[in-house]
């Protein structure tokens, strides 16, 4: 995961609102793609809990509450509480339901509290990180969720390779990975590669090694 930083939210979502005063949720499409635009764009195109690329659009972007509105109904229209999520099957969104999620992308924490390995693993460092990693199934082992941790090794290995890094050889020059984990953090044209804060994770634990 990466921290998000929520912005204002949307003016359509606002004029829906005030429009809609006693509606719990938004039901319309324009307000529905207007709150997944402006999510997609402040999390950099990337799913708010696996960081994979999105591109904003139904098809592969979906509206999601980090609390669920089930448990948390007053904020079912809370700019907030919204995320953008992939729509990958029996993960992150799909997965996510209606179950608690102790540790959100809305903490900073959430940077610090899971550790990314060079597999395409991860591990949770605390209890409310490894229950997170069981709630949207982010891959902890190939049993549980075999397709992402493939993906997420090619895609950040392929990250790595692009910058001349020997995934399998890591890094030994702090200064140069202090030097690499800033650019992959900077966005080019608003978005982010996929799976970079993965990659930062990686070089990060590969620093503190």
């Amino acid at each position: 995961m990466k921290k998000i930083n929520k912005g204002p939210e949307p003016l359509a979502l606002t004029a829906w609102k005030k429009a809609n005063p006693r509606a719990s949720h938004a039901t319309a499409q324009t307000e529905r793609q207007a709150i997944r635009d402006a999510c997609t764009r402040e999390q950099f195109y990337l799913c708010a809990y696996c960081c994979q690329s999105i591109s904003g659009h139904k098809t592969d972007t979906m509206n999601e509450h980090v609390q669920a509105q089930q448990l948390a109904p007053q904020l079912s229209l809370s700019f907030n509480n919204i995320v953008a999520s992939c729509t990958t099957a029996k993960q992150c969104d799909d997965a996510h339901g209606a179950q608690p999620l102790p540790l959100t992308p809305l903490m900073v924490e959430c940077e610090t509290e899971l550790r990314f390995k060079i597999s395409g693993r991860v591990e949770g460092l605390t209890e409310r990180a490894r229950a997170s990693i069981r709630v949207l199934n982010l891959g902890d082992t190939e049993v549980n969720n075999k397709a992402l941790i493939e993906k997420r090794k090619r895609l950040s290995d392929a990250l790595l390779w692009a910058n001349g890094v020997d995934p399998s050889d890591g890094f030994d020059d702090d200064e140069l990975l202090l030097m690499l984990i800033d650019d992959i953090a900077q966005p080019q044209d608003g978005k982010l590669a996929p799976f970079s804060p993965v990659v930062a994770n990686i070089l990060n634990s590969w620093l503190a090694g």
